[in-house]
């Protein structure tokens, strides 16, 4: 059995880039969060590839992959409702009822369905800044078909 999660987080960070933006400007997506990031900005990881639904012939999976936006601002000035917009925009884009999901037929994959598992918002409160933060996890279920 192959494992889509690298597939997954490509079709979500080609759909988010360019595509989501906050203030006049575009929100960054990483895979990797450099050293010089600038805020706000959309970080996407794999999380878990658990198999579902086995049977003989096919292998199935659910893949759970974070979109997490982060925001940041000092003191008391901004809040949690920036990381709320962006996550919105997030949200719209990736998850429809009126198409199946992400095309990962030239993988040799089935992605048929894409469901939002939770958005958590969290703030962090430290020295430098108050940072705030939307977490989705969005669930696809994918089976293999070569």
């Amino acid at each position: 059995m192959k494992d889509p999660i690298k597939y997954i987080r490509l079709k979500i960070i080609a759909a988010l880039g360019g595509a989501i933006s906050h203030g006049g400007s575009n929100v960054p997506v990483y895979n990797r969060i450099p050293s010089d990031v600038s805020f706000p900005y959309i970080w996407v990881y794999g999380l878990t590839t658990n198999a579902i639904d086995d049977n003989q012939s096919k292998y199935n999976v659910e893949c759970i992959t974070r979109v997490e936006v982060v925001t940041r601002f000092k003191g008391d000035v901004g809040g949690d409702l920036d990381a709320n917009t962006i996550m919105s925009a997030i949200t719209n884009l990736l998850i429809s009822k009126n198409q199946s999901a992400f095309d990962l037929s030239s993988y040799n994959f089935n992605c048929y369905a894409v469901e939002n598992n939770g958005i958590t918002y969290i703030q962090e409160d430290l020295s430098d800044h108050t940072y705030f933060k939307a977490v989705l996890e969005l669930s696809n279920k994918v089976e293999q078909t070569s």
